[in-house]
Protein backbone atom coordinates (compact mmCIF):
# COMPACT_ATOMS: atom_id res chain seq x y z
CA UNK A 1 0.00 0.00 0.00
CA UNK A 2 2.66 2.70 0.57
CA UNK A 3 4.11 1.85 -3.14
CA UNK A 4 0.23 2.93 -4.19
CA UNK A 5 0.05 5.83 -2.37
CA UNK A 6 3.09 7.08 -3.10
CA UNK A 7 2.22 6.74 -6.85
CA UNK A 8 -0.89 8.82 -6.47
CA UNK A 9 1.15 11.41 -4.46
CA UNK A 10 3.61 11.67 -7.83
CA UNK A 11 0.77 11.52 -10.06
CA UNK A 12 -1.03 14.48 -8.86
CA UNK A 13 1.87 16.78 -9.55
CA UNK A 14 2.13 15.22 -13.03
CA UNK A 15 0.56 18.69 -14.80
CA UNK A 16 0.40 17.13 -18.01
CA UNK A 17 -1.65 14.48 -16.60
CA UNK A 18 -3.59 17.55 -14.28
CA UNK A 19 -4.16 19.43 -17.51
CA UNK A 20 -6.06 16.20 -19.19
CA UNK A 21 -8.18 15.50 -16.42
CA UNK A 22 -9.37 18.66 -15.80
CA UNK A 23 -10.50 18.98 -19.31
CA UNK A 24 -11.75 15.74 -20.05
CA UNK A 25 -15.25 14.50 -19.39
CA UNK A 26 -14.44 10.73 -18.18
CA UNK A 27 -12.02 13.02 -15.70
CA UNK A 28 -14.65 15.22 -14.30
CA UNK A 29 -17.04 12.06 -13.84
CA UNK A 30 -14.26 10.22 -11.90
CA UNK A 31 -13.98 13.30 -9.76
CA UNK A 32 -17.79 13.66 -9.28
CA UNK A 33 -17.75 11.41 -6.28
CA UNK A 34 -15.45 13.87 -4.22
CA UNK A 35 -16.20 16.75 -5.51
CA UNK A 36 -19.35 18.74 -5.72
CA UNK A 37 -19.33 20.17 -9.11
CA UNK A 38 -17.33 23.08 -10.83
CA UNK A 39 -19.34 26.65 -9.75
CA UNK A 40 -20.62 28.08 -6.27
CA UNK A 41 -23.55 27.53 -6.81
CA UNK A 42 -23.46 23.34 -7.15
CA UNK A 43 -21.48 23.59 -3.70
CA UNK A 44 -24.10 25.46 -2.47
CA UNK A 45 -26.72 22.90 -3.25
CA UNK A 46 -24.73 20.82 -1.86
CA UNK A 47 -24.79 22.22 1.57
CA UNK A 48 -28.05 22.73 1.89
CA UNK A 49 -28.41 18.94 0.89
CA UNK A 50 -25.93 17.69 3.56
CA UNK A 51 -27.30 20.14 6.33
CA UNK A 52 -30.52 18.81 5.81
CA UNK A 53 -29.34 15.80 7.02
CA UNK A 54 -28.12 17.17 10.64
CA UNK A 55 -24.74 17.91 9.05
CA UNK A 56 -22.60 20.64 9.13
CA UNK A 57 -20.20 21.71 5.86
CA UNK A 58 -16.95 23.45 5.12
CA UNK A 59 -16.87 25.04 1.84
CA UNK A 60 -13.12 24.81 0.13
CA UNK A 61 -12.76 26.37 -3.80
CA UNK A 62 -10.07 24.24 -4.95
CA UNK A 63 -6.83 25.29 -5.92
CA UNK A 64 -3.45 25.91 -4.65
CA UNK A 65 0.13 27.45 -5.58
CA UNK A 66 -1.58 30.43 -7.59
CA UNK A 67 1.08 32.54 -9.90
CA UNK A 68 -0.11 36.30 -10.04
CA UNK A 69 -0.74 38.22 -6.96
CA UNK A 70 -4.53 38.70 -9.58
CA UNK A 71 -5.12 34.87 -9.40
CA UNK A 72 -4.43 34.99 -5.34
CA UNK A 73 -7.10 38.31 -5.59
CA UNK A 74 -9.44 35.97 -7.86
CA UNK A 75 -9.28 33.38 -5.55
CA UNK A 76 -9.97 35.46 -2.42
CA UNK A 77 -13.21 36.45 -4.43
CA UNK A 78 -14.94 33.44 -4.49
CA UNK A 79 -14.07 32.89 -0.60
CA UNK A 80 -15.44 36.04 0.10
CA UNK A 81 -18.84 35.70 -2.72
CA UNK A 82 -19.17 31.72 -0.72
CA UNK A 83 -19.65 34.23 2.39
CA UNK A 84 -21.96 36.18 1.45
CA UNK A 85 -24.10 33.62 -0.28
CA UNK A 86 -23.74 31.26 3.29
CA UNK A 87 -25.06 34.26 5.28
CA UNK A 88 -28.05 34.86 2.99
CA UNK A 89 -29.08 31.22 2.97
CA UNK A 90 -28.25 30.75 6.44
CA UNK A 91 -26.76 27.93 5.55
CA UNK A 92 -24.46 25.75 8.17
CA UNK A 93 -20.69 26.23 6.15
CA UNK A 94 -17.53 27.11 7.18
CA UNK A 95 -15.21 27.83 4.43
CA UNK A 96 -11.70 26.53 4.03
CA UNK A 97 -8.93 28.18 2.45
CA UNK A 98 -5.22 26.99 1.21
CA UNK A 99 -2.80 29.95 1.91
CA UNK A 100 -0.82 29.03 -1.30
CA UNK A 101 -3.98 29.90 -3.40
CA UNK A 102 -3.85 33.39 -1.26
CA UNK A 103 -0.21 34.10 -2.62
CA UNK A 104 1.89 32.30 -0.25
CA UNK A 105 4.57 31.39 -2.37
CA UNK A 106 4.97 34.75 -3.88
CA UNK A 107 4.75 36.63 -0.84
CA UNK A 108 4.14 35.79 2.50
CA UNK A 109 2.72 39.83 3.59
CA UNK A 110 0.70 39.20 0.81
CA UNK A 111 -1.09 35.97 1.88
CA UNK A 112 -1.57 37.19 5.45
CA UNK A 113 -3.35 40.31 3.42
CA UNK A 114 -5.78 38.88 1.67
CA UNK A 115 -6.83 36.23 4.74
CA UNK A 116 -6.80 38.73 7.01
CA UNK A 117 -9.57 40.39 4.78
CA UNK A 118 -11.79 36.89 4.49
CA UNK A 119 -10.93 36.07 8.38
CA UNK A 120 -12.60 40.04 8.89
CA UNK A 121 -15.39 39.26 6.89
CA UNK A 122 -16.06 35.83 7.73
CA UNK A 123 -16.01 36.88 11.46
CA UNK A 124 -18.84 40.26 10.22
CA UNK A 125 -20.94 37.34 9.02
CA UNK A 126 -20.69 34.74 11.87
CA UNK A 127 -18.95 32.81 10.56
CA UNK A 128 -15.46 30.75 10.32
CA UNK A 129 -12.63 30.28 8.11
CA UNK A 130 -10.13 27.07 8.35
CA UNK A 131 -6.94 27.45 7.15
CA UNK A 132 -5.45 23.94 5.57
CA UNK A 133 -2.54 22.97 6.13
CA UNK A 134 0.04 21.96 2.96
CA UNK A 135 2.82 20.08 3.11
CA UNK A 136 5.93 20.46 5.51
CA UNK A 137 7.81 23.41 3.88
CA UNK A 138 5.05 25.75 5.19
CA UNK A 139 3.52 24.66 8.37
CA UNK A 140 5.76 27.06 10.60
CA UNK A 141 4.97 30.26 8.28
CA UNK A 142 1.52 28.80 8.12
CA UNK A 143 1.13 28.80 11.97
CA UNK A 144 2.59 31.91 12.26
CA UNK A 145 -0.13 33.81 9.90
CA UNK A 146 -3.11 31.96 11.45
CA UNK A 147 -1.13 33.28 15.41
CA UNK A 148 -1.47 36.80 14.24
CA UNK A 149 -4.47 36.89 12.80
CA UNK A 150 -6.31 35.34 15.52
CA UNK A 151 -5.04 38.08 17.24
CA UNK A 152 -6.29 40.69 15.37
CA UNK A 153 -9.57 41.97 17.53
CA UNK A 154 -11.39 41.90 13.99
CA UNK A 155 -11.16 38.04 13.23
CA UNK A 156 -10.37 36.62 16.87
CA UNK A 157 -12.25 33.19 17.15
CA UNK A 158 -13.21 33.70 13.67
CA UNK A 159 -10.18 31.46 12.50
CA UNK A 160 -8.25 28.35 13.07
CA UNK A 161 -5.88 25.68 11.81
CA UNK A 162 -4.95 22.26 10.13
CA UNK A 163 -2.50 20.21 11.82
CA UNK A 164 -1.13 16.84 10.79
CA UNK A 165 -0.68 14.04 13.08
CA UNK A 166 2.12 12.23 10.59
CA UNK A 167 4.63 15.36 11.70
CA UNK A 168 7.07 14.72 14.84
CA UNK A 169 6.21 18.61 15.84
CA UNK A 170 2.62 18.44 15.87
CA UNK A 171 2.00 18.17 19.76
CA UNK A 172 4.42 21.04 20.41
CA UNK A 173 2.21 22.79 18.14
CA UNK A 174 -0.89 21.31 19.39
CA UNK A 175 0.05 22.72 22.58
CA UNK A 176 1.01 26.04 21.91
CA UNK A 177 -2.32 26.46 19.88
CA UNK A 178 -4.34 25.09 22.97
CA UNK A 179 -2.82 27.69 25.24
CA UNK A 180 -3.97 30.39 22.66
CA UNK A 181 -7.19 29.37 22.23
CA UNK A 182 -7.19 28.63 18.37
CA UNK A 183 -9.45 25.75 16.94
CA UNK A 184 -8.07 22.82 15.05
CA UNK A 185 -8.99 20.68 13.08
CA UNK A 186 -6.68 17.19 13.38
CA UNK A 187 -5.87 14.84 10.52
CA UNK A 188 -3.45 12.30 9.88
CA UNK A 189 -1.89 13.93 6.37
CA UNK A 190 -2.00 13.37 3.27
CA UNK A 191 1.48 14.52 2.03
CA UNK A 192 4.33 12.34 1.23
CA UNK A 193 6.84 13.94 3.88
CA UNK A 194 10.38 12.48 4.48
CA UNK A 195 11.14 10.43 7.75
CA UNK A 196 13.45 13.10 9.44
CA UNK A 197 10.04 15.48 10.06
CA UNK A 198 6.88 12.50 10.02
CA UNK A 199 6.21 9.39 11.40
CA UNK A 200 6.97 6.42 8.44
CA UNK A 201 4.90 4.09 9.92
CA UNK A 202 1.07 4.03 10.03
CA UNK A 203 0.93 2.86 13.38
CA UNK A 204 2.51 5.98 14.69
CA UNK A 205 0.69 7.75 13.07
CA UNK A 206 -2.01 6.65 14.42
CA UNK A 207 -1.08 6.78 18.14
CA UNK A 208 -0.35 10.29 17.95
CA UNK A 209 -3.19 10.69 16.33
CA UNK A 210 -4.70 9.45 19.06
CA UNK A 211 -2.92 11.28 21.62
CA UNK A 212 -3.68 14.62 20.21
CA UNK A 213 -7.36 14.13 19.65
CA UNK A 214 -7.13 13.49 24.18
CA UNK A 215 -5.25 16.91 23.95
CA UNK A 216 -7.90 18.68 21.94
CA UNK A 217 -10.48 17.01 23.83
CA UNK A 218 -9.39 18.07 27.34
CA UNK A 219 -8.79 21.82 26.34
CA UNK A 220 -11.81 24.13 26.49
CA UNK A 221 -11.97 25.09 23.09
CA UNK A 222 -14.02 23.43 20.38
CA UNK A 223 -12.12 21.21 18.31
CA UNK A 224 -12.55 19.08 14.86
CA UNK A 225 -11.37 15.27 14.93
CA UNK A 226 -10.87 14.69 11.30
CA UNK A 227 -11.08 10.61 10.82
CA UNK A 228 -12.66 7.90 8.96
CA UNK A 229 -10.72 5.11 10.70
CA UNK A 230 -13.53 2.94 12.95
CA UNK A 231 -10.44 2.52 15.54
CA UNK A 232 -9.72 6.06 15.76
CA UNK A 233 -13.41 7.14 16.36
CA UNK A 234 -14.02 4.19 18.61
CA UNK A 235 -11.13 5.41 20.41
CA UNK A 236 -11.98 9.36 20.71
CA UNK A 237 -15.44 8.10 21.30
CA UNK A 238 -14.39 5.92 24.38
CA UNK A 239 -12.30 8.57 25.45
CA UNK A 240 -14.70 11.17 25.81
CA UNK A 241 -17.18 9.23 27.77
CA UNK A 242 -14.62 7.87 30.64
CA UNK A 243 -13.79 11.81 31.01
CA UNK A 244 -17.32 13.20 30.67
CA UNK A 245 -16.79 15.38 27.76
CA UNK A 246 -20.35 16.19 26.26
CA UNK A 247 -20.42 15.57 22.56
CA UNK A 248 -21.22 19.05 21.52
CA UNK A 249 -17.89 19.68 23.21
CA UNK A 250 -16.10 18.54 19.47
CA UNK A 251 -17.38 17.58 16.01
CA UNK A 252 -16.13 15.05 13.64
CA UNK A 253 -14.94 15.75 10.48
CA UNK A 254 -14.89 13.66 6.92
CA UNK A 255 -14.66 14.16 3.25
CA UNK A 256 -17.64 14.50 0.88
CA UNK A 257 -18.60 11.29 -0.81
CA UNK A 258 -16.61 9.18 2.40
CA UNK A 259 -18.28 6.58 3.91
CA UNK A 260 -21.41 8.71 4.04
CA UNK A 261 -23.59 5.69 6.09
CA UNK A 262 -20.87 6.27 9.09
CA UNK A 263 -21.56 10.35 9.02
CA UNK A 264 -24.96 9.56 9.56
CA UNK A 265 -24.87 6.99 12.06
CA UNK A 266 -23.16 9.11 13.97
CA UNK A 267 -25.07 12.15 13.93
CA UNK A 268 -27.87 9.59 15.09
CA UNK A 269 -25.88 8.80 18.42
CA UNK A 270 -25.44 12.63 19.22
CA UNK A 271 -22.37 13.54 17.63
CA UNK A 272 -21.55 17.05 16.09
CA UNK A 273 -20.49 15.88 12.54
CA UNK A 274 -18.79 18.08 9.42
CA UNK A 275 -18.21 17.41 6.11
CA UNK A 276 -15.64 19.06 3.57
CA UNK A 277 -16.94 19.88 0.98
CA UNK A 278 -14.61 20.97 -2.21
CA UNK A 279 -15.47 22.24 -5.71
CA UNK A 280 -14.15 23.88 -8.74
CA UNK A 281 -12.33 23.17 -11.72
CA UNK A 282 -9.24 22.47 -9.96
CA UNK A 283 -9.46 19.50 -8.99
CA UNK A 284 -7.10 16.76 -9.73
CA UNK A 285 -4.35 17.26 -7.04
CA UNK A 286 -7.38 17.05 -4.43
CA UNK A 287 -8.65 14.48 -6.04
CA UNK A 288 -5.62 11.84 -6.07
CA UNK A 289 -4.46 12.61 -2.81
CA UNK A 290 -7.70 11.14 -2.10
CA UNK A 291 -7.08 8.00 -3.54
CA UNK A 292 -3.66 8.17 -1.96
CA UNK A 293 -4.96 8.07 1.22
CA UNK A 294 -7.49 5.16 1.11
CA UNK A 295 -6.31 3.03 -1.53
CA UNK A 296 -10.40 0.99 -1.30
CA UNK A 297 -11.33 4.36 -3.17
CA UNK A 298 -9.41 3.21 -6.12
CA UNK A 299 -12.14 0.16 -6.25
CA UNK A 300 -15.20 1.93 -5.15
CA UNK A 301 -14.52 4.26 -8.83
CA UNK A 302 -13.69 1.40 -11.07
CA UNK A 303 -16.95 -0.61 -9.74
CA UNK A 304 -19.17 2.26 -9.71
CA UNK A 305 -17.62 3.31 -13.35
CA UNK A 306 -18.10 0.48 -15.28
CA UNK A 307 -21.30 -0.57 -13.65
CA UNK A 308 -23.12 2.64 -14.90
Amino acid sequence: MPILRSTFIALSRNRPLRRFCENSRLGVRLSSRFVAGMEIEGALRTAQAVNQQGIAVTLDSLGESVTSEAEAHRAADIYHQLLDRVAARKLNAHISVKLTQMGLELSPNLAESITQSLAQHAHATDNFIRIDMEDSRLTQVTLDIVRRLHAHPESRGSIGVVIQAYLYRSQADVEQLIAEGIRVRLCKGAYKEPAGVAFPRKVDVDENFIRLSCMLLDSPVYHALATHDDAMIAAIKSYAAEHGIAPSHFEFQMLYGIKRDLQRKLVQEGYKVRVYVPFGSDWYPYFMRRLAERPANVVFLARNFFRS
